[in-house]
């Protein structure tokens, strides 16, 4: 499904219970801004700890069928995919790699092949991008998604087949 034109060494496998502490980590890598709670140490942990709860029962109850991937390099993990693939849509609920492997376009080419996959099936794509993610829109107009709700925190964001794949 995400094998086609991968940059050489990145392969998508789906993700194991064993994966849990990469998993962890690499949460902790992507929120930033959970960082900045003016607390102490135990609080930020807390409150890390409880956001990656959400997004884990947040996905299960709301994408009972979602899949979940671990992105590798060279046959070690340096991302992670939560994709729906719906009856109307597929929806790219998480999407997250490593500092060392962000800005080599591994992301895009892992969402590339999302697109294709919706393509063939002749189904849009849609994501929830934080407002405090600049590089992560910019990511998504480039691959030709279109701001199609918004509010203070987020934007919907949404690609159609036909929009062409960059």
């Amino acid at each position: 499904m995400l094998a086609s034109n991968m940059p050489q060494g990145i392969s998508v496998r789906a993700a194991t219970a064993g994966d849990q502490p990469f998993l962890e980590l690499l949460y902790r890598s992507s929120r930033p801004d959970l960082q900045l709670i003016d607390g102490e140490p135990e609080l930020v942990e807390t409150v890390m700890a409880q956001q990656m709860q959400v997004l884990e029962q947040g996905s299960g109850v709301n994408y009972p069928n979602a899949l979940h991937f671990i992105v590798e390099k060279t046959q070690h993990n340096v991302g992670a995919l939560i994709v729906d693939f719906g009856h109307n849509e597929v929806r790219v609920i998480y999407v997250a790699f490593v500092p060392a492997a962000r800005g080599f376009g591994y992301g895009k080419a892992i969402l590339q092949g999302v697109l294709q996959a919706a393509a063939n099936n002749q189904c849009p794509v849609a994501v929830v991008v934080w407002r405090s993610n600049p590089g992560a829109k910019r990511l998504y107009l480039e691959l030709g998604f279109k701001v199609e709700e918004s509010d203070a925190l987020a934007e919907v964001m949404r690609w159609y087949p036909g929009a062409g794949l960059t």
